[in-house]
């Protein structure tokens, strides 16, 4: 295509498989090309955000960061599904437990993003906008999780624009709508996914609770991280 590279990903049109895993951290994304991909290549370094195509069960897979917060993955997302023909993104992140019911080293699926971001502002939609999943992708990730004996909580996450919050009611005032989770990109990439008519999921490990204040140690971060991965490459198109 005309526009690749971009100036944020220096792939050459090809080199980007359909389904593209996304981790915030580009070093997880390198973990996950060296420890799961076949026939490894790299496609980006721009910026350090590193991107890696290979193969898993003999499909084409690419994985590739995508950074902190709405704008980064925003930007991403943005030019793997309109400059590289990218069908699928994927989410692959942590996230600070909010719902009682919600405890450390589960997985969850975000069949819906709430938000606090204005995000949405740019498509200037006379109403408010839900962000969802593809339900086809929510629906193979939950077999997927079933038939490895993984434990997944689906429902509504909060992308939050803040992870320091000067308000420090907001949290309880979200658990009130039983919001599962927090993150910060998930709202940006379903709309991306909408408005450019491809599909997107967010799968999600927690890694600490902000009412319990459990927390996940460095191990076993790295142990429930990998239950979240492969339930990500498994459903990959």
């Amino acid at each position: 295509m005309a526009n690749t590279p971009t100036p944020h990903n220096g792939a050459r049109p090809g080199e980007i498989a359909k389904t593209v895993l996304m981790p915030g951290d580009p070093l997880r994304a390198q973990f996950i090309a060296e420890n799961f991909l076949e026939d490894v290549k790299c496609f980006n370094t721009v910026r350090n955000m590193l991107g890696y195509t290979g193969t898993y069960n003999g499909k084409p897979v690419s994985v590739m960061g995508g950074g902190m917060g709405m704008p980064s993955i925003g930007i991403y997302a943005y030019e793997l599904y309109h400059f590289y023909d990218v069908d699928n993104i994927i989410r692959i992140g942590s996230a600070g437990g909010i719902a009682d019911q919600i405890r450390v080293h589960d997985i969850v699926i975000g069949m819906g993003a709430s938000t606090n971001s204005n995000y949405a502002a740019q498509y200037q939609l006379p109403g408010t906008f839900a962000p969802i999943a593809d339900f086809g992708m929510l629906r193979k990730a939950v077999e997927a999780a079933e038939k490895n004996g993984i434990k997944a909580v689906v429902g509504n996450i909060l992308s939050s624009d803040t992870f320091y919050d000067d308000n420090q009611n907001a949290a309880s005032l979200w658990k009130k709508m039983n919001i599962l989770a927090v993150e910060m990109e998930a709202a940006a990439l379903y709309m991306n996914a909408a408005r450019a008519g491809k599909k997107a999921l967010c799968i999600l490990t927690i890694s600490d609770h902000l009412f319990t204040g459990e927390s996940l140690s460095a191990e076993d971060r790295q142990t429930t991280f990998t239950d979240m991965m492969k339930i990500a490459l498994e459903i990959a198109e």
